[in-house]
């Protein structure tokens, strides 16, 4: 069973009774993110996550960390670009000693001066370590590029200058404007009782200060077209992501957009793996993901090779979006993807972290619990021409964006490479090659 509140504070509790397992989940989900920062305060929201860690008025880093060991519970957090969850799972016997702890966490932590220190030197070495992984740095280079000088281009962390020139007094203001009541979503799931999970939260609330938050979210501007960032290291590999701007969390369409992501490079079975992989060996990982936001997103492709097989590659990238927009997909294709996302969805529901996060989530972003049923029912909805359409309104080359990292001596393949795929789809009436309606390719390197 599943209550939804909103309590006297503005506070948002969802809580949901599970009453044959042992275990308990809860999330506070906190309506700040990286989004939310001016440029001179990147890094803050992270910055904020890490702080709440290291000490209560009550309790230190150490005592908050030993408490949750002697339960065998579980304690995390993260951040996004558009909010911030800290997290917890224990036994049902311990869930009222882990929510006092996560509440004291959050609302009662004390900022001092030896834990910024710190932790600032902590977050540069995390920066440091993101860096040096350019597997995941690739997908921060590619937001930076599609967003530009948007919040939503700037990277989670923060830079090692931004973290490092942060202040105690600012970071603290920061904190008091989002981390109140009425800018939370609490979620709850697992063998508890719901009355009594309501119970427990007010008491904790009531006692912590409250105001209105307001989050003025300036929309993105129109991204480049066929703009290529490069940036130079010494790798094995050239790591490559190709996409383009896409629909919010909240669109109509971003069900088809799933199907489709799924068909073309959502796993094992989708067409660019089984195609520029398995066919064609020219990429050990390659795959799609889209990236929404609360009014943007993006669809992205995902892949690395060796500098030598870029030209294959990208050709080969081309080649599969150019059919994938002309040619469709198959009612085979639509029936396995839709059985794949239901399976996963309902298999998902059998973790109480996974029940408890998907409520906070749809309260968040939604306002109310959205249904299972409602969702799969959505999925087995879309059709071969859904997919198509939104295809030919997403995936289009004149949009095409391309970040990668690699040497200086792939800039005029990476390239080269880049203007291959975005003449891909713009034919003249009489289907032979055109660069009529594709931007030229401009390109920056770092």
């Amino acid at each position: 069973m599943v209550d939804y509140w909103v309590l006297d504070n503005g506070a948002r509790l969802v809580s949901e009774e599970i009453p044959h397992l042992r275990s308990v989940a809860m999330g506070i989900y906190v309506g700040v993110g990286s989004r939310d920062e001016a440029d001179e305060m990147n890094g803050t929201t992270h910055f904020i996550e890490h702080l709440l860690f290291k000490g209560t008025a009550t309790r230190t880093a150490k005592d908050i960390a030993e408490a949750f060991e002697s339960i065998g519970g579980q304690l995390n957090a993260y951040t996004s670009k558009e909010y911030t969850c800290f997290y917890a799972r224990t036994l049902d016997e311990n869930f009222e000693e882990a929510l006092d702890i996560l509440f004291d966490m959050v609302f009662n932590s004390v900022f001092m001066d030896k834990d910024l220190l710190t932790e600032k030197g902590v977050i540069v070495e995390e920066i440091g370590m993101y860096e040096d992984s350019p597997d995941e740095l690739i997908h921060d280079v590619f937001s930076q590029l599609l967003w530009r000088n948007h919040a939503l281009g700037r990277p989670i962390l923060g830079t090692k200058e931004t973290v490092m020139a942060l202040k105690r007094e600012s970071v603290i203001e920061y904190y008091r404007q989002y981390y109140v009541p009425s800018n939370m979503v609490i979620a709850i799931a697992g063998n508890i009782n719901n009355s009594m999970v309501r119970d427990k939260v007010s008491e904790w609330l009531h006692r912590v200060q409250n105001h209105p938050v307001s989050r003025a979210k300036l929309p993105p501007d129109i991204p480049p077209k066929n703009e290529l960032r490069l940036i130079t290291k010494d790798t094995e590999q050239v790591q490559l992501c190709i996409g383009t701007p896409s629909i919010s969390y909240s669109h109509d369409e971003r069900h088809v957009q799933n199907i489709m992501n799924s068909i073309l490079g959502g796993g094992i079975g989708s067409r660019l793996f089984q195609t520029i992989r398995e066919e064609k060996g020219l990429a050990y990982s390659v795959y799609t993901y889209p990236t929404s936001y609360s009014d943007s997103g993006s669809f992205c492709i995902y892949a690395a090779t060796s500098p030598e097989k870029i030209n294959d590659l990208m050709a080969g990238l081309g080649e599969e979006l150019d059919k994938f927009r002309t040619n469709g997909v198959t009612a085979d294709e639509i029936n396995r993807a839709q059985r794949q996302i239901k399976a996963n969805m309902y298999l998902g529901m059998e973790s109480v972290m996974n029940r408890m996060s998907r409520l906070g989530k749809s309260v968040m972003f939604y306002d109310r619990i959205i249904p299972l049923e409602e969702v799969i029912d959505n999925i087995m909805a879309v059709t071969a021409d859904d997919i198509q359409r939104f295809a030919n309104q997403v995936l289009v080359p004149d949009k095409l964006c391309l970040a990668a990292i690699g040497g200086k001596e792939v800039l005029s393949v990476v390239e080269k490479g880049l203007s291959s795929v975005t003449r891909m789809g713009c034919h003249s009436s009489s289907n032979s090659w055109s660069e009529t309606g594709c931007s030229q390719v401009r390109h920056r390197v770092q």
